[in-house]
């Protein structure tokens, strides 16, 4: 249950001067605000608000490009406060956002795509995407974005050179801008600032990730439908060939599909799985070793046959474990002279919904999209 710890009816807008810039903060009337609680307060010298497990929009504000500004008393203790930008109501949307317990470690913040509703950060890691930052705790953050066109970078407390630099992962378009706080314990946020004028963009140097030699490229995606519906496999073929193909989905960065840009997890459509497919032209009868991987959990299937099942989810190994996408499994096909029809049933929960595949060995094989 949603608690209002403070309510103001009427603030004034009053400009600030800090550190040469000037801080003009938002009027509350004019935010929309989804918390477990909140409270406006004066907080270690600013005029703030606190959020517990919530986040706050400024209505009314339709931003593309420009530049985002905010200041954030951060805990060192685990949440991910953060700011989206470009966000529209099909759920996609641009994302920093900071991991304060981990400080000084290469994951202390990302850059992600909110894809239909889902944050692939199980996907979208490493020092492209982020960097490490020795956090403070017992004073201000200062957070700012420049976002201009296809190029967007982020600047932590006043930095001349941005910290990472990165192409938003969606077609340009207009969205609303939406700030996170803390979790349980909520954060302090202030200083809030949304500038719409094209910002100048300088030093901008984004990393490249290395792609997976002859990945398949593309995956054949079916309809949604309820992972509940593997527990009975004697129908499985049956299953196959009355599902609907949505369509396919091309691997991102030659590394893994994103079947997210296709497929909406959490929509008013029923399920969590589907189809993943792939047709395999074999010059003859053989046995070929196929690397995969996948997030979350999968239900590998030759020519209509189970042979493989398998969870990579979010500390499904152990504790610490991310599930992160790579070729950390792999099965052998025993494949027939012809054509062979590989599918994964892939289930998500959250982190990303992906898959990605490799032959060891390509000779006498020869991958084809239905």
């Amino acid at each position: 249950m949603k608690t209002l710890l403070t309510t103001f009816t009427v603030l004034v807008i009053l400009p600030m001067v800090l550190q040469g810039q000037n801080i003009i903060e938002l009027d509350t009337s004019l935010w929309d605000i989804s918390a477990d609680a909140y409270i406006l307060e004066s907080y270690e010298g600013y005029d703030a608000i606190y959020l517990k497990s919530g986040t706050i929009t400024p209505r009314n504000v339709s931003f593309t490009n420009g530049t985002i500004e905010y200041d954030i008393f951060l805990k060192n203790e685990q949440s991910f406060p953060g700011v989206y930008f470009r966000q529209v109501d099909t759920g996609d949307a641009e994302h920093f956002y900071i991991r304060p317990h981990l400080p000084g470690k290469p994951d202390a913040n990302q850059v992600i795509p909110l894809t239909k509703g889902i944050a692939a950060w199980q996907f979208y890691f490493g020092p492209k995407y982020s960097f490490p930052y020795d956090y403070a705790y017992d004073r201000w953050t200062h957070v700012k974005i420049k976002v201009l066109d296809g190029r967007a970078q982020v600047f932590l407390d006043y930095s001349e050179k941005p910290h990472i630099s990165w192409e938003p992962f969606h077609k340009q378009r207009a969205g609303s801008v939406i700030f996170s706080g803390g979790n349980r314990s909520g954060m302090h946020l202030a200083n809030i600032q949304i500038d719409l004028n094209d910002p100048v963009i300088e030093d901008f140097e984004p990393l490249t990730r290395a792609p997976i030699d002859d990945i398949v490229d593309t995956w054949s995606v079916s309809q949604k439908f309820d992972e509940s519906r593997l527990e009975d496999l004697a129908g499985l073929e049956d299953m196959i060939s009355e599902m609907q193909w949505l369509g396919e989905v091309r691997v991102e960065e030659g590394v893994a599909a994103n079947i997210s840009r296709l497929v909406g997890l959490r929509d008013d459509t029923p399920g969590n799985t589907v189809f993943a497919k792939v047709v395999i032209d074999s010059k003859r009868d053989q046995t070929k070793l196929f690397r995969f991987g996948y997030s979350d959990r999968v239900v590998a299937i030759l020519n209509g046959e189970p042979i493989y099942s398998g969870n990579n989810g979010y500390r499904s190994r152990d504790y610490r474990y991310l599930g992160t996408i790579g070729l950390f499994d792999a099965v052998y096909l025993n494949l027939k002279k012809g054509v062979n029809t590989l599918v994964f049933a892939v289930s998500e929960s959250f982190g990303g919904w992906l898959i990605t595949g490799k032959f060891e060995d390509q000779s006498g094989v020869e991958v084809k999209y239905p």
